[in-house]
């Protein structure tokens, strides 16, 4: 089918989420390999999105297809009542790589799934009902999980129904607490915390979620010391501990799970995305072993058709291999440290656009603004500009496909990128870079 035919099929029968459908013109994607996409017009394209950072092994990786075709062969479905070859490997894999306090998994189909079950558990597990999460957050398009969500896109869907209460996080660059320090901005985030949990009431709240390194909302690694303080504040409250780790773990941060990095242990956490590479869709909950217990007599009152998809897990087993095999996390965590990270702070010195430059790993934000000096985003919060269109014109027609919000640009490849990828990457965004820099006004 050629690329024109692709669109019409598409422009005639697909609804698309997030979008008014009048206005869509979908870029056509029609093969992939690595780090690369081709489009409808034979352009082959740097994707530097990983589709919605998930593609962490990159396009087609052989042994991940291989083990998918050998087990549509031995086996394609089968329901989740029964065990699993495919679904208890992937289980034992997914705890191997979690913190020692975790002992079961369950699994759902997206990450969207994983919070709704993990919230499910936690308010099952307390007996309570509220959910403390943070703005700056997205944690899935299902209803519990788009009203934890703390960005625009929950607005239409939030009824103020759901039991959920929000918080600020720790955000020097756009601090909420007038702090002029990590150490400061740490230690007002967490009064702040501790403050909505006892006027909220501490025996109300089930569960305070946080995405370990807030994705889509714009790749805020925490201060030292916050995740802990935050364990903490659950621990002395009762509360349990979710960590969001679909967009953040399997290797996106130069890590297993993010969560390593700072050497916190929660009590749920959820995980899609990366596990397989979104290759056949799965997700999922980590359980720790005193939540397991609560229902090691009582039933868990969920459960999904399609819960460890054998070929789902089959993926998850083949992708987890060969990221252990080939060290593709270690080559996350250097490419980001020895090229990514550096190329992006030059970037900054070159072009006053770049209000400031956060990440780690394959998990990279520029923060773009129109004056360093005040802070005034290149793009209103929730919605797009002149000069952000610019940019993504100018980065396709450089050969990258780029991952946009607001006013940000996300540098977020595979996990697999090569030194020389990374570097064409970096190229084109210079390139792009220029082109709109006269929307500068500081």
């Amino acid at each position: 089918m050629s690329g024109q035919s692709t669109y019409e099929l598409d422009r005639r029968y697909v609804f698309h989420s997030w979008s008014a459908q009048a206005a869509l013109k979908p870029l056509v994607i029609v093969s992939a390999e690595g780090s690369y996409v081709t489009d409808g017009d034979g352009n082959r394209l740097l994707d530097l999105s990983s589709q919605l950072v998930n593609t962490n092994i990159g396009h087609q990786h052989p042994k991940v297809v291989a083990a998918i075709q050998e087990q549509a062969a031995l086996l394609c479905t089968v329901a989740p009542q029964h065990a699993n070859a495919a679904r208890g490997r992937t289980a034992e894999l997914v705890i191997s790589h979690a913190p020692d306090n975790m002992e079961r998994v369950f699994f759902t189909n997206a990450g969207a799934e994983a919070v709704e079950y993990a919230v499910r558990m936690a308010r099952q597990h307390t007996g309570r009902n509220k959910v403390l999460s943070r703005y700056r957050s997205y944690h899935g398009g299902t209803t519990t999980a788009v009203n934890l969500t703390g960005d625009t896109r929950r607005w239409a869907n939030d009824l103020g129904t759901e039991g959920v209460v929000r918080f600020f996080g720790p955000f020097l660059y756009r601090t909420a607490f007038y702090a002029s320090s990590e150490a400061e901005e740490c230690e007002r985030a967490l009064t702040h915390l501790q403050q909505t949990i006892e006027f909220e009431g501490p025996a109300t709240i089930a569960a305070v979620i946080l995405e370990t390194i807030p994705g889509t909302a714009g790749i805020m690694p925490p201060p030292p010391g916050y995740l802990a303080g935050v364990r903490a504040l659950c621990d002395r409250y009762g509360i349990v501990l979710i960590l969001d780790e679909v967009m953040a773990g399997f290797g996106r941060t130069g890590a297993w799970l993010a969560l390593d990095h700072y050497d916190v242990k929660p009590d749920l956490i959820t995980f899609a995305k990366g596990v397989n590479s979104g290759y056949v869709p799965l997700g999922g909950v980590i359980i720790s072993a005193e939540i397991a217990a609560t229902f090691a007599q009582r039933p868990f009152p969920g459960g999904l058709t399609y819960s460890g998809h054998p070929l789902a897990c089959a993926a998850a087993v083949a992708t987890m291999t060969a990221m252990a095999d080939e060290g593709i996390v270690e080559n996350a965590a250097r490419v980001g440290t020895e090229v990514i990270g550096p190329g992006l702070n030059e970037l900054a010195d070159k072009h006053p656009v770049i209000g400031e430059v956060r990440g780690l790993g394959v998990f990279w934000a520029l923060d773009l603004v129109k004056d360093r000096a005040t802070k005034e985003p290149l793009a209103p919060y929730g919605g797009s500009s002149p000069a952000m269109n610019e940019l993504v014109a100018a980065l396709k027609l450089n050969g990258v496909l780029p991952f946009t919000n607001y006013n940000r640009f996300h540098f977020v490849p595979p996990c697999t990128i090569t030194d020389d990828e990374a570097r064409e990457g970096l190229v084109a965004l210079d390139k792009a870079l220029a082109t709109v820099g006269h929307h500068y006004e500081g």
